[in-house]
């Protein structure tokens, strides 16, 4: 893997929203003993209060963190309710019949241009983030299909390739979680609802993939919500097999 240019250690940029799978895939990227650098965007999004826990855990973490403002290209992909205020949020399981109206169009392609950009302009030979199985059903750019192809063009579109690793692409959230608790990370440390209020609301789609993630695992989610799902139930008083 390409070196950084500040750094004898191989790097890797880590798309880093502050939700649970980016955190868990920094942790993952920390571990493997990479030079880190957090990238994370502000894009408009609504629940922008997870970019002020993405950069409490790159300050606790001693880890460099860049937040790049693309709220100029918000015209562009204001046609999604995470970055429409005036649209209703959907409730419900995720599904791609009642929660299409949070897809951002083309926002996996944009970020992960822009990463692969700084990694390229660091030094580093990879770029992380959290795709993972679950998305597949909603989100075509959290496919594997849409990695291999990323992955493709990123290896050829600069002098220097860069890989794009998506270390979790056939994985469930609750594997994710199951990963994460193994390794003895605090999810507390992590913002995943849709709404970016005090408390999560723990009706939209994210909130309750994230509760059903903890119940599978058999723990209780650290977050503070307005209302909890029925799936916020522990499945057993036994530790996970992970």
């Amino acid at each position: 893997m390409t070196q950084s240019a500040t750094s004898p250690v191989p790097a890797t940029v880590v798309i880093y929203s502050g939700g649970m799978d980016s955190f868990t895939v920094l942790h993952r990227a920390l571990r493997e003993g990479l030079a880190v650098h957090a990238l994370s965007f502000d894009y408009g999004q609504r629940h922008a209060r997870e970019l002020e826990v993405a950069a409490h855990v790159c300050r606790e973490l001693d880890v460099p963190h860049q937040v790049v403002d693309i709220r100029a290209i918000h015209g562009l992909i204001d046609n999604s309710a995470l970055t429409d205020a005036s649209r209703d949020m959907p409730d419900g399981d995720y599904a791609s019949d009642n929660l299409s109206a949070t897809v951002v169009p083309n926002r996996n392609m944009i970020l992960l241009s822009l990463a692969i950009a700084k990694a390229v302009n660091i030094g580093a030979g990879r770029v992380d983030y959290g795709a993972h199985g679950g998305d597949h059903v909603l989100y075509p750019d959290c496919r594997p299909e849409f990695v291999e192809r990323m992955n493709a063009v990123a290896g050829i579109a600069n002098f220097e390739p860069v890989r794009i690793h998506a270390p979790y692409l056939g994985s469930t959230k609750a594997d994710i979680l199951a990963d994460g608790l193994a390794m003895g990370l605090d999810y507390a440390d992590t913002w995943t609802c849709y709404l970016g209020q005090e408390l999560a609301c723990g009706r939209c789609g994210s909130c309750r993939e994230r509760l059903a993630a903890f119940a599978a695992n058999g723990a209780t989610d650290p977050l503070g919500y307005l209302q909890r799902s029925e799936t916020d139930a522990p499945a057993s008083t036994e530790a996970p097999d992970v």
